[in-house]
Formats: structure tokens, C-alpha cells, sequence
């Protein structure tokens, strides 16, 4: 529901805001599959300097054109490039031609408190909520909103929720909590999913986290449909595993929240869920 079509915008507009202007005068880069980098070029926009965006090659080109129309620059490398980007904390990792400050997608900890109003505005709105089911991308979402949970409402169980493409927080739970290298096939699903963690981002959230839910990509799919026929929302692959999981009674019984992280996905890939299809 925010400009974006993603929760991205409350870290990324929380980042941007929290740094010396003077840093900003060359522009702001991000490594991105697509809604922080709508969040940073909205936020690049709005204090008029250019933003660069660094993206993995199977990004989703809905989130790109959107990024294109916000004014940001689009430099695409392969994916391995780009997620050695995102954890070396540098942009320049995956590309030499980029200039300007940068905001980390995950572990900027202004990132990371912006994300968390989504917490706070929970705990405003709802009483005695049961458990809180999160997409995991990189982990900036869930340690923000389990944060402010902690602290405001800590009976509140957080759930974690990952497509079966790449499940990593479900593999190091099932390894006494010791991060764990998994399997990683890029899917419809953009905004979830890796092959690995990103070691402090599990050192923040694993005392946060409950648990973990693992759903397939036919779950998932299914959910875009439901969501958008019965709710008329429309969710994109990684915000449907929250709700895929709560459908199927893993977080139990009580008051569920599902964070709806984001609706922006490809009208093809849409169009062959609706038709009841996995996509690419």
C-alpha cells in the first residue's frame, strides 16, 4: 500500500533521511531485485539526485520499468556478482561504474528501524496478536518488525516464511541454529529466497525467530490467485508464502498477521498464475 507497492520505501526513505545531505550530492546506489530499488529511486527523486541500481540478471523487469520511470539507472550484472555485492556491503563489488551513497538493502541498521514502523503500527492497531508470519529475503524485514515486536509485545511469536527454492533460515534451524549453504533456483518467487544468509543479519533475528516455514511454488502461486479473486490484492510470489502458510495452519490457531510484503510482479507471470500455472 505505500507509493513503491512495497514496504521497501520505510527503510529506504528512513536511510536516505538519516544521512548528511552533503553524502547524498552524487546520488544514492543500492544492489536490489527491485522494490528497494523503487524505494531508493522514489527517495532519490523526491530530494532530486540520481540513483543507481545494481540488479541480478533474473530481476523482474515490472520492478525495473517501475524503477525506470522513478528516473534511477539500471546496471545489471549476474546473480553471483550481485549477492557477493550484497555481502561485501558494496555495490562496486559487482560493478565499477557506480557512484554515490550507498544504502545496503538488508543490514543498514536505519534500513532495518524503518522497516520495523510496520511492527509498530501492528502492535497500534491490534491487540494480543499470536504470531507474525514474515517473508525472509535478506532479513531486514523480519529483524525490524521482530524487533519492535520484542519490545512492545513480547509474547508475539514471529515466523519465518521462505519459498522451497532456497530456504536457508529453515536449514539452520534444523542445524542448531548454525547457518547452512542450500540449494538456490531463482523462480518466480524474487523477493524471497537464497542460497545462503547473511551471517550478522542471522545473528540479529535467530533470537528473534520462532520458527520457520518452508512453502512450494505451486503453494505460493496458488495463494497470488486467492489473494487477488477473494482479497483483490495483488501480491507478488514473496508476499503470498506468509499468507500460503497461514492457509495451511502452520502458525496455528489465534490472531495471525501476514505481512503482505509487496504487489509489484509481471503481468506474464500473473497472467499464467491466473490461469493456474507455475511461472518461470
Amino acid at each position: 500500500m505505500q507509493p513503491i507497492g512495497s514496504f521497501k520505501l520505510r527503510g529506504a526513505a528512513n536511510a536516505i533521511l538519516s544521512a548528511p545531505r552533503a553524502e547524498l550530492a552524487e546520488g544514492v546506489v543500492t544492489t536490489s531485485t527491485g522494490n528497494m530499488a523503487q524505494g531508493v529511486a522514489y527517495m532519490a527523486r523526491q530530494l532530486g539526485v540520481p540513483a543507481t541500481i545494481v540488479v541480478p540478471d533474473h530481476a523482474s523487469q515490472t520492478k525495473l520499468a517501475a524503477v525506470e520511470r522513478l528516473g534511477g539507472r539500471i546496471v545489471r550484472v549476474p546473480w553471483e556478482r550481485w549477492w557477493a555485492a550484497v555481502e561485501a556491503g558494496s555495490a562496486r563489488e559487482a560493478a565499477d561504474d557506480v557512484e554515490g551513497y550507498f544504502v545496503h538493502p538488508v543490514r543498514d541498521e536505519d534500513v532495518m528501524a524503518g522497516n520495523g514502523t510496520a511492527g509498530l503500527e501492528l502492535v497500534e492497531q491490534l491487540d494480543d496478536i499470536d504470531a507474525v508470519l514474515i517473508p525472509w529475503g535478506g532479513g531486514g524485514l523480519t529483524t525490524g518488525v521482530a524487533s519492535a515486536l520484542r519490545a512492545l509485545s513480547p509474547h508475539t511469536k514471529v515466523y519465518v516464511c521462505e519459498p522451497e527454492s532456497g530456504a536457508p533460515v529453515s536449514a539452520a534451524l534444523a542445524n542448531d541454529g548454525v547457518p547452512t549453504p542450500v540449494e538456490f533456483k531463482p523462480s518466480f518467487i524474487d523477493g524471497a529466497g537464497s542460497g545462503s544468509l547473511l551471517p550478522e543479519m542471522w545473528e540479529r533475528a535467530r533470537g528473534l525467530v520462532t520458527g520457520s516455514f518452508v512453502t512450494s511454488l505451486e503453494a505460493a502461486a496458488a495463494t497470488v490467485r486467492l489473494l487477488l479473486e477473494r482479497g483483490r490484492i495483488v501480491a507478488e510470489g514473496a508476499a503470498a508464502l506468509p499468507v500460503a502458510a497461514a492457509l495451511a495452519g502452520d502458525a496455528g490457531d489465534g490472531r495471525i498477521v501476514c505481512i503482505v510484503s509487496g504487489g509489484n510482479i509481471d503481468p506474464a507471470r500473473l497472467t499464467a498464475i491466473l490461469a493456474g500455472k507455475v511461472p518461470d
